[in-house]
């Protein structure tokens, strides 16, 4: 205060000489006040507190390019957006999460920490993990969820626990397009048209369809993908015991694959092929078709460029086609970055965590082509996407529904059956009121 009516006492003597100089005082008052206003805004600035310096021990991926180059990114974005915090990070141990709730028992949780749905579901028990619902308005973060990956943003409690950069994984039906344009097959949009092309290509040589069924995932996607056509939830209606494999939907679909098994779907011996020798058959061009996961984009695409394409699962019929065109095979759950309640500002944590999350998932699409992220991005692509990678982006969000691959079922013994139980449907000599039977037994009470 002192210095300010010093300042306008200068003012006034300065004003004062001016008039008795040139008898006006107009442009000296203004300047004056001009003056004194700028040495208030100095005075202010001057006694007002910086912004305290704040570290966060972060415990995150920083393996690879897919891992690292997302990260740093979001780091240097942080940096612009909040230069008084500072990010000490500690590389996730690849050990299934001990290291983490070794951390947890003794304390010593870092204040973001990456989580999963084991993480969630372990630390929201014994306390070790903030609830973030409060928080998901911090950069709108809730706002730029796309609808299909929501399942990655909240519990099954209907609560929040990690701010998710990546979103739902997808079971994909790869096609050749050259096989079915020589042999004049049609792409399959329905059942009958599917029955029809494996006869075609059997006909011609030509093996149907590719499946490593040597692993059991593999098998439990290719049921629920006739599943879906009638019942979106899939698989994971049935690992809530919501529904019975007895039900129209369940017990079509297993009589479906038996009915085509029989008729040549699959390499002889499917049950013995490992990844890399169906993939083979994909490649040579001795497969028309071939189920794999949206990673196996970049590998098609490199062995068969442009020939490579993937297609929509057949419906029941053309209305289911059309319904369920959108009720996609995979998934995920809730993950990303979580916060340790026994942080010192718990906000502030949950704001840098949930910019962190938005900035990865912008990397890895504008940088890395790929579009399997949680959250929307505004900023242009940089990297191009191959033409299977595009068709998908640009699907991502009319996706309706997802269910889950069989390593995200949640009970132990109905994972155990389905993945048995649809292994044994590949081999033809497996009926479909057993697969009912031996399922059934191992379906959960609804909780």
């Amino acid at each position: 205060m002192r210095k300010i009516k010093m300042a306008a006492a200068a003012a006034v003597s300065l004003s004062l000489v001016f008039v008795s100089a040139c008898g006006s005082n107009n442009n000296a008052a203004s300047e004056a006040n001009n003056t004194t206003a700028t040495n208030t805004e100095v005075k202010e600035e001057a006694t007002a507190a910086p912004q305290e310096n704040v570290k966060l021990r972060i415990y995150a991926q920083y393996s690879d390019d897919d891992t690292k180059l997302p990260y740093d990114y979001a780091v240097a974005e942080l940096k612009k957006e909040m230069p008084n915090v500072e990010l000490e990070l500690e590389v996730q141990a690849q050990d299934d999460g001990q290291k983490l709730k070794t951390y947890a028992a003794t304390g010593n949780l870092p204040d973001i920490f990456q989580a999963g749905v084991d993480i969630i579901n372990t630390f929201k028990k014994s306390g070790n993990i903030l609830e973030l619902d409060k928080y998901t308005d911090l950069y709108d973060f809730k706002d730029k969820m796309f609808s299909s990956t929501m399942n990655t943003l909240t519990s099954d409690d209907g609560h929040v626990y990690a701010f998710p950069y990546a979103g739902n994984e997808f079971m994909l039906l790869y096609y050749n397009k050259e096989l079915f344009e020589k042999n004049n097959i049609k792409v399959p949009t329905t059942y009958d048209e599917l029955m029809t092309a494996v006869k075609g290509f059997n006909a011609a040589g030509v093996t149907p369809l590719a499946l490593f069924a040597k692993e059991k995932w593999p098998t439990v996607a290719l049921y629920d993908m006739f599943v879906t056509r009638q019942e979106p939830a899939g698989i994971v209606k049935l690992d809530k015991g919501l529904a019975s494999p007895s039900d129209p939907a369940y017990k079509d679909a297993a009589e479906k694959i038996v009915e085509l098994v029989n008729a040549g779907l699959l390499p002889k011996g499917a049950t013995n092929l490992n990844y890399d020798q169906a993939a083979s058959l994909f490649y040579e061009g001795k497969a028309a078709m071939f189920l794999n996961g949206q990673w196996e984009i970049a590998s098609s695409t490199e062995k068969l460029g442009d020939k490579a394409g993937w297609m929509y699962f057949p419906g029941v019929d053309a209305a289911s086609y059309e319904t369920n065109k959108y009720a996609f095979i995979g998934g995920g759950g809730p993950g990303g970055y979580a916060v340790n309640p026994d942080t010192k500002d718990p906000e502030l944590t949950a704001k840098v965590a949930a910019f962190l999350s938005l900035k990865f998932a912008e990397y890895k699409y504008t940088e890395r082509g790929n579009p399997i992220v949680a959250t929307k991005v505004d900023k242009a692509i940089v990297k191009e996407y191959p033409p299977m990678m595009k068709q998908l982006s640009e699907d991502i969000e009319k996706i309706t529904s997802t269910t889950a691959f069989a390593w995200g079922l949640s009970d132990a013994k109905f994972k155990a059956a389905i993945e048995d139980a649809t292994q044994s449907l590949m081999t033809g000599g497996y009926t479909a009121e057993q697969f009912i039977k031996d399922v059934t037994k191992a379906v959960p009470q609804a909780k």
